[in-house]
């Protein structure tokens, strides 16, 4: 019979490439929107200001340098970042590793960006896998990792997660005279940063963070998708692709998205996170930090309304937006290393983390607790 296989977090790192970047800057960094159509030039006038009061963002992150228009960082080197950290944290090296699992919105570089992580490393031989599924990648890299520890595959893993989401939101990318106020929605949102968590096999819960649960599931199945591009599910040819536009990244805002995301009886997120708790019987009792992987105060204030009847105290509520902004999957990792490294955890106290994301209303959470 198997023994029980507990899976600790011995080390986090988080890596956010570039100074702070004030909201007014936004512009200087992903350049300027000029040629779209009179009616958007129009709208992106009339909602900078709004979004900037909604938004509450102080400061951004981003790999592109403004000046040269090249990128500083990319999603392997900042990856690579982040990972060091964690493996220090973790007192361990890298060939200490012997499974990768990393996390990205979605990727169309070949060799794949998880052993360009390894070969970065400097890791001879290891195991890996790459997860592409945006705001919940980084939840189900760490889910597989954790199982795999689990079930006695490995011993030490190496769980990333990074994202440059402005090589999509940059002027330059756009064909922008076919741009829409879909296609433009997100430059407010969006910035870089990667995020890495070393997890390790223990006999028993003693000393530091366990893992108690990982949630993953899609509850899109007969939702359209608020978000995503155009490109079919095969290689364009690159001039049609630009001249058509399906590489621009839309997202539905206003009644499309509060259609969907609304049910009769409950948010999405609501119900997600309420069955989640209810799956794996998680105990709210010792909840300490509530971090809600949303990208904006304001949605995670509104969605805060809803898991108040769930157990889930108002002050529990854990962001960092306001000074990093918000750089899609792998803020669940950046804002645990922030709790590691800057708060003081007391035996019992539970991290919860939950996502709801947009694309096709994918799924996913987590559950730690100190002890």
């Amino acid at each position: 019979m198997m023994k029980n296989i507990e899976v600790k977090v011995t080390g986090t790192g988080s890596y956010l490439p570039g100074r702070p970047v004030p909201f007014d800057e936004i512009e200087r960094y992903l350049g300027a929107i000029t040629d779209a159509p009179p009616q958007v030039m129009r709208w992106l006038k009339r909602i900078g200001p709004v979004m900037k009061e909604m938004l509450d963002i102080e400061y951004y992150h981003y790999a592109i340098n403004p000046e040269t228009r090249a990128y500083d960082d990319d999603n392997v080197s900042m990856s690579v970042k982040a990972a060091r950290a964690a493996l220090e944290a973790a007192k361990l090296a890298p060939a200490d590793i012997d499974f990768i699992a990393y996390g990205s919105a979605h990727m169309d570089q070949m060799p794949t960006a998880s052993v360009r992580i390894q070969e970065a490393l400097g890791i001879e031989r290891c195991a890996e896998i790459g997860v592409h599924a945006n705001c919940t990648s980084a939840y189900k890299a760490l889910l597989v990792a954790n199982d795999m520890i689990r079930n006695g595959r490995f011993r030490k893993a190496l769980v990333l997660s990074s994202s440059v989401s402005t090589s999509e939101l940059r002027a330059e990318y756009y064909n922008q005279p076919l741009a829409t106020k879909e296609d433009l929605f997100l430059r407010w949102f969006l910035c870089d940063g990667a995020g890495a968590l070393v997890l390790e096999a223990a006999d028993e819960k003693k000393s530091g963070l366990f893992v108690e649960c990982c949630h993953m599931e899609s509850v899109g199945g007969r939702k359209p998708s608020a978000m995503g591009n155009k490109r079919p599910a095969y290689w364009m040819n690159p001039k049609e692709e630009y001249e058509k536009g399906c590489h621009h990244l839309a997202q539905m805002f206003q009644e499309e998205l509060r259609a969907n995301f609304h049910d009769a009886d409950g948010t999405v997120f609501y119900k997600g996170l309420k069955g989640m708790i209810e799956k794996y019987a998680i105990d709210l009792s010792g909840l300490r930090f509530f971090q809600v992987n949303l990208p904006s105060k304001h949605i995670a204030e509104l969605v805060m309304e809803e898991c108040f009847g769930l157990g889930i105290p108002r002050d529990t509520l854990y962001t960092k937006m306001s000074k990093m902004g918000y750089s899609g999957p792998p803020m669940a990792f950046i804002c645990l290393d922030k709790i590691i490294r800057e708060e003081k955890l007391a035996p019992g106290d539970l991290i919860l983390s939950f996502v709801t994301e947009v694309s096709k209303f994918m799924q996913a959470g987590y559950a730690m607790r100190w002890h």
